[in-house]
């Protein structure tokens, strides 16, 4: 048997309460495929990219000037020591993915030792504070993002030791959460960070050294949140994601960013201390957010106001923010739920926000980022600040080092162990081994096809349990299993599995055929701002519609879908896009422009708008949009007044 690696980003101990477990560093082996090239663009464009801007906008310079090794003023972000920390992590998934590499090594050697002589004698460390304000020390916990900072650089710390064996980082976060614990355990400061993200940390950091303070101290800041310990903003409690108790809270509210990272720690905390009421009361959260406030691409955060959730069913598609760092904290929340309950449906939401608003934050290159991932695009839109088209780095660059931090460690999310078998999560072509002798190959091309092959390559002398997800998206009527090349029943468990339990021999196959068809989807009547729309979906994938697929002529804004036809795939090149696309094509009306003087309003209702031509529509995958033009773009399209209709007036052009 071969031992495995140390873990991933997510370890959870012995006595943990959870279903299922994540494998080693070494258990998942990405070897191609999208998830593949998304990979590769991270290694070879986007992380060096991200160590070279680090270094040239000064975010290094300032842990230097608080090292007393430089001298000037400080730059940036108060909060910047997180980009240089989740650059850190960023590179050290990197070296666990794909091994050595001398530059990241360097990187990693070097930044360590700039942190490590920037902290101060007690553990506190934050170079804003240090070089700025050094009289301000956790004077401002409603803004300051210094418990936020230590809780990157802990991400970081345990991700460098457990990917290279290097604990130089580890003894720098250690210090600094010791000094947290000394300051804030019960009986000392009685603050709260502004933002959360030190809760989930801290109870990784227990994980990995097993010292029970960092446990006790996430727990205790767990809760204290709903007491005002965060102090007052102008932005108000909500914001602050301070405004009700973890164990009553019913949805989530305030800034989106803050909230998930809160509810992953929450999480973390209930697992580890098998506080089961806890846990429910994020279960039910999760199950309100989906419901209500999830866009149909797995973002979350409807208003660019305060970068924050909106009201129930509030899910504008033109205004909406789903900000990149929301998609990978949400991704963090459901994978600890998934882990703790063993349930399918929320490695279904991991899959939507993966494949959507994550793939759609960077380009085809790598080196280009949203930092809000809209919806919808107009012809005439006017960029807002964080929106417009992809950029290469941000002032307030927090989005970039996330995804990079996420992909590179993409491994860890694929699949997971029980004391009965292997799961299959995400469906990556990749080597699977796990700690008890199991070794598996996945060959697919998933999400363009839904045929995804298992082959076994070694197994254990007695019978184990190989279950795969089976999507929400994809009807087991039309969804084919076969083992060893025989037909199997398609009945998932309770939790959303498909089962093959038996005695294994190796070379034995299991095929899975999800139905990938594209479809076509339809918001709920209470989303007010998608009421009569549609969308097409394919597999996990959402599609769009962008200007520069349309007929010659056919303004975007002007198109509806009929939803008479099946819509059918077409896989072409397009300039800009890289290799072949799997494209969409289905039947649209164009509805005939009336020239508007006025209020765009009337005394009576409108009549339906004539429609002046059909077409055919063609829709790409939403993770492929603006790599071609700064076009208009929708996910969403009205139907047309004929939907569904036998017949329709149509005025030719």
């Amino acid at each position: 048997m071969t031992q495995l690696k140390p873990a991933g980003p997510v370890a959870p101990s012995a006595a943990a309460a959870v279903r299922l477990r994540p494998l080693g560093l070494g258990g998942v082996r990405v070897t191609g495929g999208l998830a593949g090239e998304w990979q590769r663009r991270t290694r070879d464009v986007t992380v060096p990219r991200a160590v070279e801007l680090i270094v040239s906008t000064g975010t290094l310079r300032n842990l230097e000037i608080a090292a007393g090794e430089a001298e000037g003023v400080f730059r940036g972000m108060h909060f910047a020591d997180s980009d240089v920390t989740k650059v850190l992590e960023a590179v050290a998934w990197q070296l666990a993915a794909h091994g050595p590499d001398a530059a990241l090594e360097e990187t990693a050697v070097r930044w360590a030792g700039v942190l490590e002589r920037a902290q101060r004698p007690d553990g506190y460390l934050n170079s804003w504070i240090q070089v700025a304000a050094p009289d301000r020390r956790y004077a401002d916990l409603v803004s300051s993002h210094e418990l936020y900072c230590y809780g990157h650089l802990i991400q970081a710390g345990v991700a460098l030791d457990r990917a290279t064996g290097n604990d130089r980082l580890l003894a720098v976060a250690r210090r600094a959460a010791d000094h947290v614990v000394a300051e804030f355990r019960r009986g000392g400061r009685a603050g709260l960070d502004g933002h959360p993200e030190i809760e989930t940390a801290l109870v990784e950091l227990y994980r990995h050294t097993g010292e029970r303070s960092y446990l006790d101290q996430a727990a205790q800041f767990v809760e204290r949140r709903g007491h005002g310990f965060a102090g007052e903003s102008d932005r108000g409690s909500v914001y602050l994601v301070d405004h009700e108790p973890a164990r009553t809270a019913t949805t989530l509210n305030g800034h989106a960013v803050r909230a998930l990272y809160l509810e992953a720690g929450v999480v973390d905390v209930a697992a580890e201390t098998g506080d089961t009421e806890l846990l429910a009361a994020s279960i039910r959260r999760w199950d309100d957010t989906v419901a209500h406030k999830t866009a149909l691409t797995g973002g979350h955060g409807s208003r660019h106001l305060f970068e924050a959730f909106g009201d129930r069913d509030e899910l504008p598609p033109d205004q909406s923010y789903n900000e990149t760092c929301a998609a990978v904290a949400s991704i963090h929340w459901s994978w600890r739920l998934l882990l703790a309950t063993g349930e399918s449906r929320f490695a279904d939401l991991v899959e939507r926000t993966l494949y959507n608003t994550v793939a759609a934050s960077t380009n085809v290159h790598g080196d280009r980022f949203f930092y809000v991932n809209a919806l919808q695009r107009r012809p005439d839109a006017t960029p807002p600040p964080k929106g417009g088209r992809r950029r290469p780095w941000f002032r307030c660059a927090c989005c970039p080092p996330n995804v990079a931090r996420l992909i590179g460690s993409l491994g860890h999310y694929a699949a997971t162990t029980s004391d009965d078998g292997v799961q299959l999560q995400l469906f990556l072509p990749a080597e699977i081994e796990t700690n008890d002798g199991v070794r598996l190959t996945v060959a697919t091309a998933y999400p363009d096809d839904g045929r995804i092959r298992v082959t076994v390559d070694q197994t254990p002398t007695r019978p184990w349990r190989l279950e795969l997800r089976l999507p929400a998206w994809s009807a087991p009527d039309h969804t084919a299993l076969s083992v060893a090349g025989a037909p199997a029943d398609v009945r998932p468990d309770e939790r959303g599995y498909l089962v093959v339990d038996r005695l294994w021999r190796p070379g034995d196959t299991v095929e899975l055929d999800l139905d990938v068809a594209p479809r076509l989807t339809y918001p709920h009547h209470r989303l007010d701002a998608l009421r009569g729309t549609i969308a097409v979906e394919r597999g996990p994938l959402v599609y769009c519609f962008e200007q520069i697929d349309q007929p010659a002529g056919v303004t975007l804004d002007d198109l509806a879908p009929t939803g008479d036809d099946t819509p059918t795939t077409r896989r072409e090149s397009s300039p800009g896009l890289p290799g072949p696309v799997t494209f969409v094509d289905l039947a649209a009306d164009v509805l005939a422009a009336r020239p508007r003087t006025g209020l765009p309003y009337g005394a009576a209702p409108a009549t339906d708008p004539a429609v002046r031509a059909r077409v055919v529509a063609r829709a790409v995958p939403y993770h492929l949009w603006d790599n071609r033009d700064g076009g208009a773009m929708r996910v969403w399209l009205p139907r047309s007044p004929r939907h569904g209709a036998a017949s329709a007036t149509v005025i030719e052009p």
